[in-house]
Parts: structure tokens; C-alpha cells; sequence
């Protein structure tokens, strides 16, 4: 004789039933993983091959794909066709060569003159407000010659008081002929501004200069 089996005491119908609920929910449900698509028959415009759950081509954004059939016949080359023939390696290193050649020698010849263009014209542009003016002279004899001009600039400026004392020292070193006087503090000064700008001094009579 069967007997139902009873529950133990202190425990009712609801406890077994939200004991039975609580390992149904800590069970962790089955995941679907999905499988990655694979590629399909390429496009029409750009012949791209993408992938086949996509509706466009990434590349070139068209909706239409080749054939099966089409994409088949020209993947099979025709028996009767001659294959193209490989270029002969050495002759492919000549034609490199070559080019690399002319481009090197082409290159540097614009390169000398864009760099003869730009250096045969002035630098002082403050100079030639209208069109830039041919250069004469180099940098260098340039710069050297400010340098004396500087340097005679600098000579001149000589403070009043020291040229009136050495017109004065001049006029009272020799008072044996008073018409010499004038003559004697003139070359006086004279002598200091060539002392003073660097001037190389010279012997005898210099000529006057005439238009």
C-alpha cells in the first residue's frame, strides 16, 4: 500500500515552493551565440569582396553584387588565350635605374634654379618698392663695405670741443709764420678723421676730383 509522503514538521507548501524557485533562478539561462558571416559574391562597381549579411559594399556604398554564374566563367581563363609574359628581372632593374636617374637629375635642376632665382635678386626690398632690382654684389663685399661706411660715420661725428682743441693745438704749435696758421689746423683735423676712420694715410700732393 503506497503511502504520500508528507512534509516535515514546521514547514508548509509555500517554502518548498519558493525554494523550488530560487534554484530556478540562479540556473543561468542557454546563450545563443551567433556565427560571423562570411564573405559573399563581390560588387558590381568596385569588385570588393565584404561580407554577406551586408546590404552595401563598405568601399563604394552599392547595393548589387556579380553573379554566381558570372563570377564563375571569369575566374576560368580560356583555354585558347596565351598567357602574358613575365618581364625579364634585369630589364625591370634597367628601367629602374634609369628613372630614378632622370628623376634625381631633374630634380636638382630645379632645385639650382628656384636657388639661383631667389639669390640674384636684392635682399633690400625696402630699396626696390616697385619690381626687385638684380643683385651687383655679394653679401659679404656688402657687408664689409657698411662696416667701413660705418666706421666713417662714426669719425665724423666728432664732438665740437676736441676738433676745436686740436684746431687750437695745431694753430699755436708752430706761431713762427701766422700765414700758416689756417693750413696747419686744417691738415691737423684732417689727420685725426683719417686716424679715426682707418683711412690709410698718403704722401704727396692728391688731386682734386673734377665732374
Amino acid at each position: 500500500m503506497s503511502s504520500t509522503p508528507s512534509l516535515p514538521a514546521g514547514e508548509s507548501n509555500a517554502s518548498v515552493e519558493n525554494a523550488a524557485q530560487g534554484k530556478s533562478g540562479s540556473a543561468k539561462p542557454w546563450q545563443v551565440v551567433s556565427k560571423p558571416a562570411g564573405y559573399g559574391m563581390p560588387c558590381v562597381a568596385c569588385r570588393t569582396y565584404y561580407a554577406a549579411d551586408l546590404v552595401a559594399c563598405p568601399v563604394c556604398k552599392s547595393t548589387q553584387r556579380i553573379p554566381a554564374a558570372v563570377s564563375a566563367a571569369e575566374s576560368k581563363a580560356p583555354a585558347g588565350e596565351p598567357c602574358e609574359p613575365c618581364p625579364d628581372p634585369a630589364a625591370l632593374e634597367q628601367e629602374r635605374e634609369r628613372f630614378l636617374r632622370e628623376f634625381k637629375a631633374q630634380l636638382l635642376a630645379s632645385q639650382t634654379q628656384m636657388h639661383s632665382s631667389a639669390s640674384s635678386h636684392c635682399i633690400k626690398t625696402e630699396h626696390h618698392p616697385s619690381a626687385p632690382e638684380t643683385a651687383a654684389v655679394c653679401q659679404s663685399c656688402y657687408d664689409q663695405l657698411q662696416e667701413r661706411v660705418d666706421v666713417l660715420e662714426a669719425a665724423l661725428h666728432i664732438d665740437i670741443k676736441e676738433a676745436a682743441q686740436i684746431v687750437y693745438d695745431a694753430v699755436w704749435a708752430d706761431s713762427s709764420d701766422s700765414s700758416k696758421s689756417y693750413e696747419n689746423a686744417a691738415a691737423a683735423l684732417l689727420n685725426e678723421l683719417r686716424k679715426r676712420s682707418g683711412v690709410t694715410p698718403t704722401f704727396g700732393l692728391m688731386k682734386p676730383l673734377t665732374d
